[in-house]
């Protein structure tokens, strides 16, 4: 396995990012009485995904910290999917474009769910935080 050095790097970081903007460009087209509550809610669940996934990098210091933080990710995933369903009811996205999405997001949890199971993989050891004698 390599070394990932940051965030970034991380496959389920790229794919939310990738998913979120789709999510931007879809709800583009829904109706404006919808900006202030459908559509705001179903981008800021969507992008919430990736802001997750980054504070829980910077926390991986401390196990828990770590997975509370990849849990609230894989929450905002499928609160993205409960959208995304409100949105499909409401005939402002194509069964394709619900599909695809819902998988996307599906996908995007799972991802979470297997990094929580693999904690130890991700987060620091106690050896490798120990600060040096700056003498």
């Amino acid at each position: 396995m390599a070394i990932i050095r940051g965030f970034r790097e991380l496959d389920v970081y790229k794919i939310g990012l990738e998913h979120a903007r789709t999510v931007y460009e879809i709800s583009r087209t829904f109706p404006p009485e919808e900006r202030y509550s459908l559509t705001d809610q179903l981008r800021r669940s969507s992008r919430a995904v990736n802001a997750m996934i980054a504070e829980g990098w910077a926390r991986r210091r401390y196990p828990a910290s770590f997975v509370n933080k990849l849990n609230e990710a894989m929450g905002e995933a499928m609160e993205t999917q409960a959208w995304l369903d409100r949105a499909l009811a409401c005939k402002y996205l194509s069964q394709t474009q619900h599909d695809q999405l819902d998988d996307a997001f599906q996908h995007i949890g799972a991802m979470l769910n297997r990094m929580i199971d693999r904690t130890s993989d991700f987060c620091r050891s106690e050896s490798s935080t120990k600060v040096g004698n700056a003498t």
